[in-house]
């Protein structure tokens, strides 16, 4: 990178390490745009202050700058690099332990979201919410930060992924104490008093199958218990349409989060299980994304 010797008085500003990470950024082929989140995250400087790049480079700095840029070429997910990363509202932690947070999920959060405002009509009680499998806790906080009269449930079976999304949990400032984290597969991590009492349930299961082929940057480096629940890819997911019915209050709603080739079988699969209202959603791209199914009631 810029070496300090080159000048005088031994000085370079971030604005010359920036032009030289771009170069090697784009010599690798990947997005230029990175670049400038790695100079950002390494020197902390404001994302929207151009001018700020004009400030000196401090040697703490530039060591950062060089872990992170080492760790990106060497194929590493710039959402790890960094280590944390954006969704809806939110600013998440978040590490190899979780899968990376994309935008269709986000896109499922609203579905999830409208559900919820359909049920919060005329109530004045809180909507009682479970997010199941949560990871880093995307979907489950950001429901709670977005909508003040939800009470949420984020599981996981997975310590590792719990210990994320409870430093997550502890940076969401109030909402915080409307979020409870449970361990536990599936349904069996919610305590029995909430039977037929869950007004939303939302889940992002792993639901790729054993045999699809996913980018290196996935399969290498992204948790696969999290991404491949079997050899049909479907698995978790019929354990939760199966298993959400006896969970549901009358009029609830189930939102799952799954491959648009798995719709059609899915939602014969909540019907047959009791389930009404069955349709797809689709995602920013316009793709079905999620399946959504309520209650009788």
């Amino acid at each position: 990178m810029a070496d300090a010797g080159d000048r005088p008085d031994g000085t370079v500003a971030w604005r010359e390490v920036l032009a030289e990470t771009t170069a090697r950024i784009d010599a690798a082929g990947l997005p230029v745009a990175e670049a400038r989140w790695i100079v950002e995250e390494a020197s902390g400087l404001e994302p929207a202050r151009d001018g700020d790049l004009d400030e000196l480079v401090t040697m703490r700095g530039m060591a950062r700058h060089d872990d992170l840029l080492r760790r990106r070429l060497d194929g590493e997910p710039l959402q790890y690099v960094l280590g944390h990363w954006a969704f809806r509202t939110l600013d998440l932690l978040v590490d190899r332990r979780v899968l990376i947070p994309r935008p269709e999920t986000e896109a499922v959060v609203g579905h999830a979201l409208d559900e919820f405002d359909r049920l919060a009509v005329g109530r004045s009680g809180d909507v009682t919410v479970a997010d199941l499998g949560t990871g880093s806790g995307a979907i489950g906080l950001s429901v709670a930060a977005e909508r003040t009269a939800s009470r949420v449930w984020c599981t996981d079976s997975s310590e590792d992924a719990l210990a994320v999304a409870r430093a997550n949990l502890a940076g969401l400032g109030r909402p915080a104490s409307r979020v409870t984290l449970a361990a536990g597969s599936w349904f069996d991590a919610l305590p029995d008093d909430l039977r037929g009492r869950l007004d939303l349930l939302v889940s992002n299961p792993p639901y790729v199958g054993a045999g699809e082929h996913l980018a290196p940057e996935v399969v290498d480096w992204e948790p696969d218990a999290a991404l491949v629940p079997g050899p049909d890819g479907t698995e978790d997911l019929e354990v939760l349409v199966d298993g959400a019915p006896a969970w549901l209050a009358p009029g609830g709603a189930l939102v799952l989060e799954l491959d648009p080739r798995q719709v059609e079988s899915l939602a014969a699969r909540a019907a047959a299980a009791g389930l009404v209202d069955v349709g797809a959603r689709p995602d920013l791209a316009g793709r079905d994304r999620a399946l959504v199914a309520r209650m009788p009631g």
